[in-house]
């Protein structure tokens, strides 16, 4: 077909073979096709058979030849010395042979082991291509880091900050001559300013107060036992004299000796400057002598201090009044205490005492509402069956009667005397009112500024209602009027103060410390943080492993943030005008900010000091965070730092695999600052154990003992105010780090994170109970992924009752409900839950404490018992969750009615 294909289309070239070529296409298109088929036939029976007989031919002539040079066969005419000449090249030939073959054989295994080579080499090439797109992406995080570290560097420089040091300490005056007495007539309006050695109160001093010794004649036992062991319980007590700020003679004499013994005081240098005189009264019987700076010299006290349950003279800012030591001496106090709910009692109204101010027309008034057409309950008692003194002001039966009607009661009334300054009574009513939940009524007419305790530290309007006499008419109106919320804050207000300042004879004697360090204007000593020993021993180096960087973001080429070096946050941000000495601040807040002074991370005063002052129910974070989500967000969302970071603290036990696992998670991760692994069991861990490199420090610590407690210790290792806390099992991409990481810092005073529960009142069993299903509504966030302030460490480890951290370590379980019951007591406010992930735990782990079957059980009952503590329920529930719209989360249908965006 080819030859006829070329006959038809290809044109006939000049010349001979044109000819040629023409003339053989005209005879094959003219010879027929029998004749063709009989050629091939031909053809193909004598090509074969030619095939066959040469062939043969040519392979007997080579047999031959092959066997005759087996056989050496030479010729005859060759002589024996030829023959054997030859017959020694051929083996030799063949020795050639068989090396040759064995070489090629040789060549051959290198030629496929250089194949193998070669393709090995090649999977390298790819995989350092791909390792090397990775380190260029990475370098460019690196560059970016760089470029924002210079911007921070230069911004930095034009603030032009100077670095403060601390002030020289100042030293008193060496002379201990005798003083003469101050003129009273100029002197009797003592104030701090002018009757005060501010040369014995270094602001640097730490406050040191020295206590003289004392006997303990005229108090009770108990009361001596208690005073010796809180005074010498009081972070600002020295043993030193000649370095101290303040004395302090705790009084239990008469007058006439009490002077005497003030005379022949070591430094009280005849004015008693920088003196404090305790004479508090330790019974409700017992009236303590009054002392006072009068007219006669004999009876003045020069320039000291007055601390005391009653006075006659008191001069602001300078004397203290206290209330009596009734409480127990120290320790927890909540176990007495009633429920804060539910807000309206049995009784709206009760008074029990003798007659009420001696006043008929008072008592008549009192008397019609009890008679009037209403629904609600009075209780009024005015005569005392068993009362030997029965006076206007003294109280009736005893105090297991009188707290039975006090917590039936919704209000109280308080009567005022007429014209005394304080009245022992009157505090008596208002400790027993505040303890057993009844909102005190203080009613008489104010001819003079009647003096509660603590009176120009505590904010009283917010636990206390004050009337004029006038107004009894008028009293069931304005009690009914009273909201359920606003009884309910008051009652929780009046509870805080009572523990705080009331309770026991250490949170008196804590706070009068804290009264007169306030006063002078001494920074508090710091609290120091919790040591952070390694578990590794000083010569022991953990084996490391470079940590694969993983895709855990789904798209390497997604910025999360910058990857920095380690940037603590700022310890100093204030100065002491007012941050550092506005601990006794009127708000309805904790208002400690969180960093003020260099050495001291927060301001770390007794809790009977600021920690409560106001409502104890809110929190105002003033120092230290400023919000905002970076300086590349921050003139859109209103933030103020320009960069931030955050510690991952990782609790685990016994779970090598799982951890070194979650820590390989954390490569890569931007605004890191460093890994805290509270390592929990007290063996240590595998000295073969390999650690990745994630680019951060990661810190072991050595715990003491096995608690869960140990999650929220204030660790010195931490140095940033944002804590991710994780469990070693828990699944959380990077992208959701950061988000959740930038929801913080704009609810800085809330706990961030990702996995919710909530409460529910259990109506069969009449309690609360804890629930995990999915709901619209969750009241917690579980620390085992959850971002909160490193202040709330400090809270829940040195301020929360013991009793709940007792709790914990007994069940193994619930530390992170004591946390959220916490944040939410100090903020009212829920929790914060961004994105939609509802369980985050790594199915292949090890069985945990959670997977107990008693595990839900034990939390129900910590929610109970966490109730009983605080006296009502803090947490409160929210449907509301952060996520971000660039996530695009898929959200089930029956769920999507259920949140808010933003």
């Amino acid at each position: 077909m080819d030859s006829m294909e070329r006959c038809e289309y290809r044109p006939i070239l000049s010349g001979s073979k044109g000819n040629r070529e023409g003339g053989f296409c005209h005879w094959l298109s003219t010879v027929r096709l029998s004749r063709i088929i009989f050629c091939i036939l031909i053809v193909l029976v004598i090509v074969p058979i030619v095939t066959h007989y040469y062939l043969s031919s040519v392979g007997s002539e080579q047999s031959e030849s092959f066997h005759s040079r087996n056989k050496l066969d030479l010729p005859d005419d060759l002589g024996s010395s030829k023959a054997t000449e030859v017959k020694v090249r051929i083996e030799e030939m063949l020795r050639i042979k068989m090396s040759v073959n064995n070489e090629l054989r040789d060549l051959e295994a290198k030629r496929q082991k250089l194949q193998s080579e070669i393709s090995s080499l090649g999977m390298k090439i790819e995989e350092l291509k791909n390792e090397a797109g990775r380190k260029v992406i990475e370098l460019d995080r690196i560059k970016l880091s760089i470029s924002q570290a210079e911007v921070a560097h230069l911004e930095i420089l034009e603030r032009n900050q100077p670095e403060l040091r601390l002030p020289a300490k100042l030293e008193p005056n060496p002379s201990n001559d005798f003083l003469p007495m101050p003129n009273l007539e100029a002197e009797s309006n003592c104030s701090i300013y002018s009757c005060v050695d501010f040369s014995r109160c270094s602001l640097i001093s730490n406050f040191p107060v020295y206590v003289y010794p004392f006997s303990g004649e005229g108090y009770e036992e108990r009361i001596f036992a208690s005073l010796s062991q809180t005074l010498n319980y009081n972070p600002h007590i020295t043993s030193n004299s000649q370095e101290a700020c303040l004395f302090i003679y705790v009084n239990s004499s008469p007058e006439q000796e009490l002077l005497k013994n003030l005379a022949n005081l070591s430094f009280w240098a005849g004015d008693g400057r920088n003196h404090i005189i305790f004479n508090i009264a330790y019974s409700s019987k017992e009236t303590p002598t009054v002392l006072s700076n009068g007219n006669n010299e004999n009876s003045t006290y020069g320039r000291a201090m007055i601390v005391q349950s009653v006075f006659h003279t008191y001069r602001p800012h300078f004397d203290l009044l206290v209330p009596p030591l009734l409480g127990p001496p120290g320790s927890d106090v909540w176990y007495g205490l009633p429920s804060i709910t539910p807000a309206r009692r049995r009784y709206l109204l009760s008074y029990s005492g003798q007659s009420f101010g001696n006043s008929s027309e008072v008592q008549s008034t009192l008397e019609q509402l009890t008679a009037s057409t209403t629904s609600d309950e009075f209780y009024f008692e005015f005569q005392c069956s068993n009362q030997s003194n029965k006076t206007d002001t003294s109280l009736c039966g005893n105090i297991q009667t009188r707290s039975a009607v006090l917590q039936q009661s919704t209000f109280v009334l308080i009567p005022l005397p007429l014209f005394d300054l304080t009245s022992l009574v009157v505090q008596l009513r208002l400790y027993e009112a505040l303890k057993y939940g009844s909102i005190p009524i203080m009613i008489g007419n104010h001819n003079a500024k009647f003096l509660l305790p603590y009176e120009d530290v505590i904010d009283w309007n917010r636990a206390v209602i004050k009337l004029p006499t006038s107004r009894l008419p008028e009293l069931h109106f304005y009690t009914r009027a009273v909201t359920d919320r606003d009884i309910l804050a008051m009652r929780r207000q009046g509870r805080v103060l009572w523990e705080k300042y009331f309770g026991s004879v250490q949170s008196i004697v804590d706070s009068v410390v804290a009264v007169f360090r306030h006063r002078i204007g001494i920074p508090p000593p710091a609290i120091l943080d919790e040591p952070s020993p390694s578990v590794f021993n000083e010569t022991f180096l953990p084996l490391k492993t470079e940590a694969a960087l993983q895709d855990v973001n789904g798209d390497l080429d997604e910025n999360l943030g910058p990857i920095e070096p380690a940037y603590p946050s700022p310890k100093f941000q204030r100065n002491l005008t007012f941050s550092l000495l506005h601990g006794y601040e009127m708000w309805n807040t904790w208002t400690h900010p969180f960093h003020l002074f260099p050495q001291t991370p927060y301001d770390p005063v007794m809790p009977s000091e600021a920690k409560f002052i106001g409502s104890g129910l809110g929190f105002r974070p003033i120092g230290g965070g400023c919000g905002g989500s970076g300086k590349e967000f921050s003139e859109n969302l209103g933030g103020n730092l320009p960069r931030e970071q955050f510690t991952i603290v990782i609790l685990t036990y016994e779970r090598e695999q799982v951890l070194i696992e979650s820590l390989a998670r954390l490569n890569g991760l931007p605004y890191l600052h460093k890994v805290v692994v509270v390592w929990n069991s007290p063996r240590p861990p595998s000295p073969d154990l390999k650690w990745p490199e994630i680019g951060v420090e990661v810190h072991v610590i050595r715990t003491l003992k096995n608690s869960l407690n140990n999650r929220f210790l204030p660790y010195d290792v931490i140095e940033t105010e944002a804590v991710l806390s994780v469990d070693d099992d828990a699944h959380l991409r990077h992208d959701e780090i950061i988000f959740g990481f930038r929801v913080w810092r704009e609810q800085r005073d809330r706990v961030v994170g990702f996995p919710g529960r909530f409460h529910a009142w259990d109506l069969e069993h009449k309690n609360w109970a804890y629930n995990s299903n999915y709901s619209c509504e969750l009241s917690m966030i579980l620390t085992g992924a959850a971002f909160y302030h490193k202040y709330y460490n400090y809270l829940y480890s040195l301020v929360m009752p013991q009793a709940i951290r007792d709790k914990v370590d007994e069940f193994m379980n619930c530390e992170d409900i004591a946390m959220n019951f916490l944040v939410s007591h100090i903020t009212r406010q829920p929790p914060v839950k961004v994105t939609s992930r509802w369980t985050f735990r790594c199915p292949g782990c090890p069985v945990s404490l959670s997977e107990d079957e008693t595990h839900f059980q034990e939390r129900h009952k910590c929610i109970n018992f966490f109730v009983k503590v605080y006296g009502y329920m803090p947490l409160l529930n929210t449907q509301f969750r952060v996520d971000s719209v660039l996530f695009k989360t898929r959200i089930p249908h029956d769920k999507q009615k259920c949140f808010k965006f933003i």
